[in-house]
Order: structure tokens, then C-alpha cells, then sequence
């Protein structure tokens, strides 16, 4: 329950728009540094990361796919099998 709740958030998370994440990443910044005891605040906090999450996913994925082209090694959308499966019935 809890995992396919969390799977579900990432999914809608990797569904926004970096450069619209990135637009709000100074408001949400701000609002975490103002500290005050309420359940904005730890939106704000949650928010703040995801954000940052969104970021560094990017980063992570834009440098590994610069060296696998730099590398000459095949990247994970050259190995993946296009088109119908090779798939026989088995009885």
C-alpha cells in the first residue's frame, strides 16, 4: 500500500515540467528557511526537495547519457528491443 502510494507520487512527479519546478524553487526556498512550527512549512520542506529531487534525477540521467555517447557505448534506448518480441508458444 505505502509502496504503490509512493510509486503513484513519483510518477505524477516525473510528469511536471523541470523548467515549471525550477520556477518555484526560489519561492519554496524561501518559505523553508522561514521556519515556523506548522504543517505549511513542512509542505514547503517536501516541496523544496522534490524539487531538488527533479533536479539531480536530471543531472544524474543528462551526465550518463553525455558518456555513454562520449564512450561510444551503447545507451539504455539502443539496447532496449524495438519493434514485436521474438516470442514462441510453448505447450
Amino acid at each position: 500500500m505505502l509502496e504503490n502510494t509512493l510509486e503513484r507520487i513519483a510518477e505524477r512527479i516525473l510528469s511536471l515540467d523541470e523548467a515549471s519546478l525550477a520556477a518555484l524553487w526560489d519561492r519554496y526556498k524561501q518559505k523553508m528557511e522561514a521556519f515556523h512550527p506548522s504543517r505549511e512549512w513542512e509542505r514547503s520542506v517536501i516541496v523544496f526537495f522534490i524539487i531538488n529531487s527533479v533536479r539531480v534525477k536530471n543531472h544524474i540521467f543528462n551526465e550518463r547519457i553525455l558518456h555513454h555517447r562520449q564512450s561510444g557505448e551503447p545507451g539504455p534506448e539502443e539496447t532496449a528491443p524495438k519493434g514485436k518480441p521474438n516470442l514462441k508458444l510453448v505447450k
